[in-house]
């Protein structure tokens, strides 16, 4: 801690939380505290609230939380002592000086944001210079406009080695190489890291410069090539062009991720300006949790090749066990050999829209990946098929929508065979009142092998249902393996169906609840004897 912790507690304590979130969202009194819709993620019900007597904010959406620091520094992505020194301003105090390390490393990265923030000042001059002709005519080739090069600080590293490296000796080399600026190889003098290609600054949130992409003119290898991680810049924990798509995604009730930086400025361009990229990685759980900052349901764009639908899959499996009520993915497959750029140069913002309306839920996706992903001629094959659905639903950590998925997955799997709804009751598929089924449940479990090896009989089986009956968080838990259990009594048999049917259909159950529904239809806990 930089700061005295009494001191951080008078400042909570003198400061309203309300008074500060306030200026951002339009608060509504609702008793002691103050509801509003959440300025962290899109909802139209208000689950966000603010209670100014325990200094704190609370949104039951998703789960953002802080005290009156905490909200500017994640609601306005401001520094931590920019913050402290805001409210302490407001609230009349003086801050204290932080400890030397903690002032240390703030300079340090001061002074690396100041290096990289010259960068991107040299590289527009060149892209305007002597040397910038090539560059100029690249630009012009893609559609990019001079509003559209200053909205991105776009500019121009020249094909040279050592040009940054002389115009920014101010700084030191020391620091270009820490900032990413210069390659130091083993035993030789260090060099520009960028040359000959498009420079593209990528920002923090802040809107400050804190790296660079760049796009090679002409012929040349890697096409595109990004700092290095920095103290300024882990680029499995930013997104490009945040900074701007942030406004844009909250107005526009959506966020949209796509390949590139360029596909991102011509999205942009198009009068879509709620886009972002990732950074030369595969999409990161931390950047996830930005996304749903800004809207529930990040839409991911994908191109129709294999390594567009692979890389879709692997940004589906790593948001399975973050998924919750208000956080899911839906996923755009784009026009074989088209990118978001060809499409609005082609048809414009239209063209790109109308993809967007063809979303599918992460719940298709990954359905229609294992489904097409191998023959489904014999039941092995079949079999695969659904282990490798159960498995999906087994990442889900929200237990209850694991749940849901694979009811869903299992519906979809019976459809797709034609199994019948009114085959035998002992391997799931039970009927509601009123002729609804439910979808049959997975294959048995060990547990349930076992049970059928041994010849479990009536006494036993009406104790473990007795069982289920007086403790329903069990029921809960094992109700997969209590619907494979073989029974031949037909009364014990209706009697487990109609446990399993109320674990799947009640949002919560106990034992005066099972005693309701097991009476509605006849039926008691089953007896000792």
């Amino acid at each position: 801690m930089s700061l005295p912790p009494s001191f951080l507690d008078e400042l909570r304590a003198r400061t309203r939380v309300s008074a500060v979130v306030g200026q951002d969202v339009k608060l509504i009194k609702a008793g002691k505290e103050y509801k509003a819709c959440c300025p962290f993620h899109s909802e139209k019900t208000p689950s966000f609230y603010v209670n100014d007597e325990k200094g704190f904010y609370h949104c039951f959406g998703c789960s953002a939380h802080g005290d009156a620091i905490g909200y500017l520094v994640d609601g306005r992505g401001m520094a931590f002592m920019d913050a402290v020194k805001e409210l302490a301003a407001k609230a009349g105090m003086e801050v204290p000086a932080p400890d030397p390390k903690a002032k240390e490393r703030a300079e340090r990265r001061a002074s690396l944001i100041d290096v990289t923030e010259a960068a991107g000042d040299w590289f527009r001059e060149q892209l305007d210079g002597i040397d910038g002709g090539a560059a100029r005519q690249y630009c012009q080739d893609r559609g990019l406009k001079t509003a559209t090069l200053k909205k991105f600080g776009i500019g121009y590293a020249p094909d040279a080695k050592g040009k940054l490296k002389k115009a920014l000796d101010r700084f030191g080399v020391p620091k270009l190489i820490e900032s990413g600026m210069l390659t130091a190889p083993e035993d030789r003098e260090p060099y520009d890291r960028f040359r000959g290609r498009l420079m593209i600054p990528i920002r923090d949130p802040r809107g400050r410069t804190i790296a660079f992409g760049g796009r090679i003119i002409g012929d040349g290898e890697p096409k595109y090539l990004n700092s290095p991680d920095t103290p300024l810049f882990d680029k499995g924990r930013q997104l490009y062009n945040l900074n701007l798509a942030q406004q844009a995604a909250r107005k526009a009730d959506r966020i949209i991720v796509v390949e590139g930086y360029m596909d991102v400025i011509a999205l942009d361009a198009a009068g879509i300006g709620e886009a972002v990229a990732p950074l030369g990685t595969a999409v990161t759980e931390a950047q996830l949790q930005l996304l749903w900052r800004l809207s529930e349901t990040p839409i991911l764009c994908f191109d129709g090749d294999t390594a567009g639908q692979k890389a879709a899959v692997r940004a589906a499996e790593r948001g399975l066990p973050l998924l919750g009520p208000q956080r899911s993915l839906s996923f755009v497959t784009l026009p074989d050999g088209q990118d978001p750029d060809d499409m609005v140069k082609a048809g414009g913002k239209a063209a790109f829209e109308a993809v967007l309306e063809k979303a599918e839920p992460l719940v298709e996706r990954l359905w229609r990946h294992e489904r097409d992903s191998s023959p489904l001629n014999t039941p092995e094959e079949r079999a695969g098929l659904k282990q490798r659905l159960f498995q999906h639903a087994k990442a889900i950590e929200d237990r209850g929508l694991a749940q849901l998925y694979r009811e869903e997955w299992l519906r979809r799997f019976d459809a797709l065979f034609g199994r019948s709804q009114s085959r035998g009751q002992s391997r799931g598929g039970w009927q509601k009142k009123g002729g609804k089924w439910t979808p049959p449940l997975p294959p048995a479990s060990a547990a349930a092998r076992d049970i059928a090896r041994t010849g479990i009989g009536g006494p036993q089986v009406a104790a473990l249902l007795r069982g289920y009956a007086l403790f329903p968080a069990a029921l809960k838990d094992d109700v997969e393996t209590l619907a494979e259990l073989p029974i031949s009594d037909p009364l014990l048999a209706r009697t487990r169906d109609k446990l399993v049917d109320a674990a799947f259909s009640a949002e919560s159950l106990d034992r005066d609840g099972i005693a309701t529904i097991l009476a509605s239809d006849g039926l008691g806990a089953p007896s000792k004897s």
